[in-house]
Protein backbone atom coordinates (compact mmCIF):
# COMPACT_ATOMS: atom_id res chain seq x y z
CA UNK A 1 0.00 0.00 0.00
CA UNK A 2 1.25 3.45 -0.91
CA UNK A 3 1.40 6.13 1.77
CA UNK A 4 -0.46 9.12 0.37
CA UNK A 5 1.54 12.16 -0.66
CA UNK A 6 -0.45 14.41 1.67
CA UNK A 7 0.40 12.11 4.62
CA UNK A 8 4.08 12.14 3.67
CA UNK A 9 4.01 15.93 3.45
CA UNK A 10 2.52 16.16 6.93
CA UNK A 11 5.11 13.74 8.30
CA UNK A 12 8.03 15.77 6.94
CA UNK A 13 6.54 18.97 8.35
CA UNK A 14 6.50 17.45 11.85
CA UNK A 15 9.40 17.61 14.31
CA UNK A 16 10.11 13.93 13.74
CA UNK A 17 10.03 14.33 9.97
CA UNK A 18 12.41 17.28 10.02
CA UNK A 19 14.93 15.22 12.01
CA UNK A 20 14.61 12.31 9.57
CA UNK A 21 15.06 14.70 6.66
CA UNK A 22 18.22 16.19 8.17
CA UNK A 23 19.77 12.79 8.86
CA UNK A 24 19.02 11.30 5.44
CA UNK A 25 20.14 14.44 3.62
CA UNK A 26 23.57 14.09 5.20
CA UNK A 27 23.86 10.53 3.91
CA UNK A 28 22.66 11.53 0.45
CA UNK A 29 25.22 14.32 0.29
CA UNK A 30 27.88 11.82 1.27
CA UNK A 31 26.96 9.81 -1.80
CA UNK A 32 26.46 12.85 -4.04
CA UNK A 33 28.71 15.68 -2.80
CA UNK A 34 28.18 17.64 -6.00
CA UNK A 35 25.70 17.53 -8.88
CA UNK A 36 26.81 20.57 -10.87
CA UNK A 37 25.29 20.54 -14.34
CA UNK A 38 23.60 17.17 -13.81
CA UNK A 39 19.99 16.05 -14.18
CA UNK A 40 18.48 14.75 -10.94
CA UNK A 41 15.27 12.72 -10.72
CA UNK A 42 13.40 11.83 -7.54
CA UNK A 43 10.81 9.05 -7.62
CA UNK A 44 8.29 8.47 -4.85
CA UNK A 45 8.17 11.21 -2.24
CA UNK A 46 11.66 12.63 -2.69
CA UNK A 47 10.98 16.37 -2.56
CA UNK A 48 12.37 16.89 0.98
CA UNK A 49 15.72 15.62 -0.32
CA UNK A 50 15.70 17.21 -3.77
CA UNK A 51 15.53 20.74 -2.38
CA UNK A 52 19.24 20.70 -1.59
CA UNK A 53 20.05 20.25 -5.30
CA UNK A 54 17.99 23.18 -6.59
CA UNK A 55 20.24 25.85 -8.05
CA UNK A 56 23.10 23.35 -8.34
CA UNK A 57 21.84 20.69 -10.74
CA UNK A 58 21.01 21.53 -14.34
CA UNK A 59 17.53 20.16 -13.77
CA UNK A 60 15.61 18.66 -10.85
CA UNK A 61 12.39 16.71 -11.39
CA UNK A 62 10.15 14.88 -8.90
CA UNK A 63 7.80 12.09 -10.01
CA UNK A 64 5.18 10.61 -7.70
CA UNK A 65 3.35 7.32 -8.43
CA UNK A 66 -0.30 7.79 -9.37
CA UNK A 67 -1.73 5.72 -6.46
CA UNK A 68 0.25 7.90 -4.05
CA UNK A 69 -0.99 11.17 -5.45
CA UNK A 70 1.10 14.33 -5.59
CA UNK A 71 1.61 17.67 -3.90
CA UNK A 72 2.82 20.89 -5.47
CA UNK A 73 6.53 21.60 -5.09
CA UNK A 74 8.45 23.83 -4.62
CA UNK A 75 6.14 26.34 -2.99
CA UNK A 76 5.81 29.74 -4.67
CA UNK A 77 7.87 28.61 -7.66
CA UNK A 78 7.33 26.86 -10.97
CA UNK A 79 6.13 23.33 -10.26
CA UNK A 80 8.65 20.51 -10.67
CA UNK A 81 6.36 17.59 -9.73
CA UNK A 82 4.62 15.16 -12.05
CA UNK A 83 2.41 12.10 -11.56
CA UNK A 84 3.45 8.87 -13.27
CA UNK A 85 2.91 5.15 -13.53
CA UNK A 86 5.85 3.46 -11.82
CA UNK A 87 6.51 1.27 -14.87
CA UNK A 88 6.22 4.09 -17.43
CA UNK A 89 8.31 7.06 -16.37
CA UNK A 90 7.77 10.03 -18.72
CA UNK A 91 11.53 10.45 -19.06
CA UNK A 92 13.73 9.99 -22.13
CA UNK A 93 16.07 7.01 -22.29
CA UNK A 94 19.66 7.73 -21.17
CA UNK A 95 18.83 11.23 -19.92
CA UNK A 96 19.21 11.20 -16.09
CA UNK A 97 22.50 11.47 -14.19
CA UNK A 98 21.25 10.88 -10.64
CA UNK A 99 18.08 9.13 -9.49
CA UNK A 100 16.76 8.93 -5.92
CA UNK A 101 13.96 6.52 -4.97
CA UNK A 102 12.36 6.93 -1.53
CA UNK A 103 8.77 6.17 -0.47
CA UNK A 104 8.35 4.98 -4.04
CA UNK A 105 7.63 1.26 -3.95
CA UNK A 106 5.76 -1.18 -1.73
CA UNK A 107 7.13 -4.65 -2.49
CA UNK A 108 9.31 -6.82 -4.72
CA UNK A 109 7.11 -6.53 -7.79
CA UNK A 110 7.04 -2.75 -7.52
CA UNK A 111 10.82 -2.60 -7.01
CA UNK A 112 11.37 -4.81 -10.06
CA UNK A 113 9.39 -2.46 -12.28
CA UNK A 114 11.12 0.64 -10.94
CA UNK A 115 14.61 -0.82 -11.40
CA UNK A 116 13.87 -1.70 -15.00
CA UNK A 117 12.77 1.87 -15.68
CA UNK A 118 15.72 3.28 -13.73
CA UNK A 119 18.14 1.32 -15.92
CA UNK A 120 16.44 2.75 -19.00
CA UNK A 121 16.47 6.43 -18.02
CA UNK A 122 19.94 6.63 -16.43
CA UNK A 123 22.95 7.58 -18.54
CA UNK A 124 25.93 5.24 -18.78
CA UNK A 125 27.64 6.76 -15.74
CA UNK A 126 24.36 7.32 -13.93
CA UNK A 127 23.89 6.65 -10.22
CA UNK A 128 20.85 5.34 -8.40
CA UNK A 129 20.18 5.67 -4.67
CA UNK A 130 17.50 3.57 -2.96
CA UNK A 131 16.28 4.37 0.55
CA UNK A 132 14.27 1.45 1.94
CA UNK A 133 13.08 0.33 5.39
CA UNK A 134 15.49 -2.09 7.06
CA UNK A 135 14.04 -5.48 8.00
CA UNK A 136 15.90 -5.58 11.31
CA UNK A 137 15.24 -1.95 12.21
CA UNK A 138 12.64 -0.59 14.60
CA UNK A 139 11.19 1.94 12.14
CA UNK A 140 9.82 -0.83 9.90
CA UNK A 141 7.72 -2.05 12.85
CA UNK A 142 6.06 1.28 13.63
CA UNK A 143 3.26 2.17 11.24
CA UNK A 144 2.95 5.73 12.52
CA UNK A 145 5.85 6.67 10.19
CA UNK A 146 6.16 6.19 6.41
CA UNK A 147 8.91 3.61 6.93
CA UNK A 148 6.45 1.30 8.66
CA UNK A 149 4.46 0.80 5.46
CA UNK A 150 5.23 -1.54 2.58
CA UNK A 151 7.88 -4.25 2.50
CA UNK A 152 11.14 -3.84 4.44
CA UNK A 153 14.34 -5.19 2.87
CA UNK A 154 17.70 -6.44 4.09
CA UNK A 155 20.89 -5.17 2.49
CA UNK A 156 21.40 -8.59 0.94
CA UNK A 157 17.97 -8.52 -0.69
CA UNK A 158 18.56 -5.06 -2.12
CA UNK A 159 22.01 -6.00 -3.41
CA UNK A 160 20.70 -9.14 -5.08
CA UNK A 161 17.80 -7.37 -6.74
CA UNK A 162 20.04 -4.58 -8.03
CA UNK A 163 22.36 -7.13 -9.61
CA UNK A 164 19.39 -8.87 -11.23
CA UNK A 165 18.66 -5.63 -13.07
CA UNK A 166 22.22 -4.87 -14.12
CA UNK A 167 23.11 -2.44 -11.37
CA UNK A 168 26.38 -2.60 -9.45
CA UNK A 169 25.99 -1.85 -5.71
CA UNK A 170 28.67 0.71 -4.86
CA UNK A 171 28.00 2.11 -1.38
CA UNK A 172 25.74 0.98 1.44
CA UNK A 173 24.88 2.73 4.68
CA UNK A 174 22.30 2.47 7.43
CA UNK A 175 20.62 5.41 9.10
CA UNK A 176 17.85 6.33 11.56
CA UNK A 177 19.13 4.83 14.79
CA UNK A 178 17.13 7.40 16.74
CA UNK A 179 13.91 5.77 18.01
CA UNK A 180 10.73 6.50 16.00
CA UNK A 181 9.36 8.87 18.60
CA UNK A 182 7.84 12.33 18.75
CA UNK A 183 9.67 13.12 22.00
CA UNK A 184 11.53 16.39 21.50
CA UNK A 185 14.17 15.32 24.00
CA UNK A 186 15.00 12.10 22.16
CA UNK A 187 14.85 13.83 18.78
CA UNK A 188 17.26 16.49 20.01
CA UNK A 189 19.70 13.67 20.76
CA UNK A 190 19.42 12.25 17.22
CA UNK A 191 23.10 12.96 16.30
CA UNK A 192 24.21 11.00 19.36
CA UNK A 193 21.89 8.11 18.53
CA UNK A 194 23.25 8.02 14.97
CA UNK A 195 26.89 7.90 16.06
CA UNK A 196 26.31 5.20 18.67
CA UNK A 197 24.14 3.12 16.36
CA UNK A 198 26.51 3.21 13.40
CA UNK A 199 29.41 2.19 15.59
CA UNK A 200 27.90 -0.44 17.86
CA UNK A 201 24.52 -1.53 16.42
CA UNK A 202 24.72 -1.10 12.63
CA UNK A 203 22.21 -3.87 11.91
CA UNK A 204 19.41 -1.95 13.64
CA UNK A 205 19.32 1.21 11.55
CA UNK A 206 15.84 2.18 10.46
CA UNK A 207 16.65 2.38 6.75
CA UNK A 208 19.10 0.94 4.26
CA UNK A 209 20.62 3.43 1.84
CA UNK A 210 22.23 1.88 -1.22
CA UNK A 211 23.94 3.60 -4.14
CA UNK A 212 24.37 1.66 -7.38
CA UNK A 213 25.83 2.36 -10.79
CA UNK A 214 24.42 1.25 -14.10
CA UNK A 215 26.18 -1.84 -15.44
CA UNK A 216 26.69 -1.83 -19.20
CA UNK A 217 27.08 -4.71 -21.65
CA UNK A 218 27.92 -7.50 -19.17
CA UNK A 219 24.91 -9.80 -19.07
CA UNK A 220 23.32 -8.08 -22.06
CA UNK A 221 22.94 -9.85 -25.39
CA UNK A 222 24.41 -8.08 -28.41
CA UNK A 223 21.65 -6.09 -30.05
CA UNK A 224 19.25 -6.77 -27.19
CA UNK A 225 16.87 -4.06 -26.03
CA UNK A 226 16.41 -5.33 -22.47
CA UNK A 227 18.81 -6.38 -19.70
CA UNK A 228 18.60 -9.95 -18.47
CA UNK A 229 16.65 -9.77 -15.20
CA UNK A 230 16.05 -12.50 -12.68
CA UNK A 231 13.71 -15.12 -14.09
CA UNK A 232 12.46 -15.97 -10.61
CA UNK A 233 10.48 -12.70 -10.51
CA UNK A 234 10.24 -11.86 -14.18
CA UNK A 235 6.61 -12.93 -14.49
CA UNK A 236 5.63 -10.16 -12.12
CA UNK A 237 6.95 -7.40 -14.40
CA UNK A 238 4.14 -5.72 -16.36
CA UNK A 239 4.59 -4.77 -19.99
CA UNK A 240 5.99 -1.31 -20.61
CA UNK A 241 9.04 0.53 -21.93
CA UNK A 242 12.16 -1.61 -21.77
CA UNK A 243 15.73 -0.49 -21.04
CA UNK A 244 17.96 0.22 -24.00
CA UNK A 245 21.22 -1.66 -24.43
CA UNK A 246 23.15 1.25 -25.90
CA UNK A 247 24.12 4.59 -24.49
CA UNK A 248 24.04 7.59 -26.78
CA UNK A 249 26.75 10.22 -26.39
Amino acid sequence: MYTKAIDLKEFYESSQGRVVQRILRQHLRHFWPGVDGQRVLGLGYAVPYLKTFLGEAERVVALMPRPQGAVFWPADEKGLVGICEEGELPIETNSIDRMLVIHGFHGYESLDVILREAWRVLVGQGRLVLVVPNRTGVWARVDSTPFGHGTPFSLGQIRGTLKDYLFVPEKMERALFVPPTSSRLLLAMAPVWEKIGQRFFPAFGGVNIVEASKQLYAGTLVGATEPIAATRRRAAIPAGPVPGARVSH
